[in-house]
């Protein structure tokens, strides 16, 4: 069975979930399964296959490398709770903190967050095909 077969089911749920008109939702399932054989759904089933074999590797730097760029993402993100408290007692220290972090998010170029985002679906997939396929918990 391919990946791509495995993933259609949830796919279809998660579409679902996040489009609520009806018509929607049927279009955007039928375009899924629209691509389901065409060579652009090949090319994602190839490169989530490499996705699987990296996160299946022995090689403990490569199997750790897209959750530890996920870990460092998400740290960033919590940044923001110490940020709610600091601004509570110095509101201009954390302003002036905030806007040096929008400084230095807005100069990290596109191409990083496409690939956080790109590294994150892959991550997921590949999890998700694991616990499919009985390999991961």
């Amino acid at each position: 069975m391919a990946i791509i077969d495995v993933l259609i089911g949830p796919i279809a749920s998660i579409i679902d979930k996040i489009i609520p008109d009806k018509e929607a939702r049927a279009k955007a399932k039928l375009e899924l399964i629209a691509l389901q054989g065409t060579q652009e759904m090949q090319m994602l089933e190839t490169q989530l296959k490499a996705i699987v074999a990296e996160a299946n590797s022995n090689d403990p730097w490569t199997s750790r490398a897209r959750p530890s760029f996920l870990y460092v993402m998400y740290i960033l993100l919590l940044a923001s709770l110490p940020m709610g408290l600091l601004s509570a007692f110095n509101p201009a220290a954390a302003r002036e903190i905030a806007a040096g972090m929008n400084a230095y998010l807005a100069g990290l170029p596109e191409p990083l967050y496409a690939l956080f985002g790109t590294g994150y679906l892959g991550y997921t997939a590949a999890r998700q095909w694991g616990k499919v396929k009985g390999v991961d918990r």
